[in-house]
C-alpha cells in the first residue's frame, strides 16, 4: 500500500511538473501559458529578424504576467460587456484575421531566388551606363557666371570659387564636387552638358537651368557600379514580397462585390 502511495505521488509530480512547464505562472488561480510568451517573443524579435536575448524573454514573461493582473482586474468590473469594448475587439479581430491572411499568404508564394536574381539584373541593366563625376559652381545671373569663367581661365581654383560663389551649399563645401552619378539624375540641361564634356575639361558658356547658371567641370567618369547580388539579395526580396502582396490584395479588391466607391 505504501509502494502504491508512493508511486503515484511521484506519477503526480511528473504530471504537475509537465503542466508548470507549460505556464508560465498562476495568477489567483488562473495558469497564464507559456504560449503567450513564445507568441509575444516572436514579435518582439520581428519573426527572428533580431536575435532572442534572457533579458528579452524575462521582460516579455512579466509583460505577460501582468496583462492576466490587468485583464482579470478587467472582467471582474464588467469591461468585457461594454459596447466599447465590443467594438474595439471586433476592429482587433479584423486586424489579427487579416495578418494571419497575409502572413498565410507570404508562405505559400515565396519569393524564389530565381525571382530575385530575375528583378536584380532587371536593375542592373538599367543602372548600366556611364557615371561622370563633376563639379559645379551656380550662380543667379549670367553675368555672374561669366566674370567667374574668366577667374577660371585665369588661373583661379575651381574649388575655392565654389566654396565662395555656388549657390549650391551642398557641393559648395566640397568644393563644387557632385561625386558620380548618371547624367539622367541631374536636370537635361546639366546633364547633356555635363555628358559633352572630356575629363578635365569644363563649360566654355555658362549653362542655363531652372536652378540658375552653373559652371560645369567633368573630372572623371567609370561605367556604374552596382553591388553583388548576395549584397542586396534580402533588400530585392523584401521588395517582391511587397508587390506580391500588393497585387494580392489589389486582386481581392476587385473581385469583391460592393457598393462602395473607391478613389481610385
Amino acid at each position: 500500500m505504501f509502494k502504491k502511495s508512493v508511486a503515484a505521488f511521484a506519477v503526480a509530480l511528473v504530471f504537475a511538473s509537465a503542466v508548470q512547464a507549460q505556464n508560465v505562472a498562476v495568477v489567483n488561480g488562473k495558469p497564464v501559458p507559456k504560449s503567450r510568451v513564445d507568441t509575444l517573443m516572436v514579435q518582439a524579435t520581428r519573426g527572428g529578424q533580431q536575435p532572442a536575448t534572457p533579458e528579452m524573454e524575462l521582460r516579455v514573461r512579466e509583460e505577460v504576467v501582468m496583462r492576466e493582473i490587468f485583464a482579470q482586474e478587467a472582467e471582474k468590473r464588467g469591461v468585457a460587456a461594454t459596447e466599447d469594448y465590443r467594438k474595439e475587439m471586433e476592429l482587433l479581430r479584423q486586424t489579427v484575421l487579416i495578418r494571419a491572411l497575409f502572413n498565410d499568404y507570404r508562405k505559400k508564394n515565396p519569393v524564389t531566388d530565381a525571382d530575385a536574381k530575375a528583378e536584380y539584373d532587371k536593375f542592373k541593366a538599367q543602372a548600366a551606363g556611364t557615371e561622370y563625376r563633376a563639379r559645379h559652381i551656380l550662380v543667379e545671373k549670367e553675368d555672374e557666371a561669366k566674370a567667374l569663367l574668366a577667374q577660371l581661365k585665369g588661373g583661379a581654383k575651381f574649388d575655392e570659387l565654389a566654396k565662395k560663389h555656388s549657390k549650391d551649399t551642398g557641393s559648395a563645401k566640397n568644393g563644387g564636387d557632385l561625386d558620380f552619378a548618371k547624367a539622367e539624375t541631374y536636370v537635361p540641361e546639366f546633364g547633356q552638358a555635363m555628358a559633352a564634356l572630356k575629363k578635365g575639361e569644363m563649360t566654355t558658356d555658362p549653362v542655363k537651368s531652372q536652378f540658375g547658371f552653373h559652371i560645369i567641370k567633368l573630372d572623371d567618369t567609370r561605367e556604374a557600379q552596382f553591388p553583388p547580388f548576395e549584397e542586396v539579395k534580402p533588400q530585392v526580396v523584401q521588395r517582391l514580397e511587397q508587390q506580391k502582396l500588393q497585387n494580392y490584395q489589389e486582386t481581392l479588391r476587385k473581385q469583391a462585390k460592393t457598393d462602395f466607391k473607391f478613389s481610385q
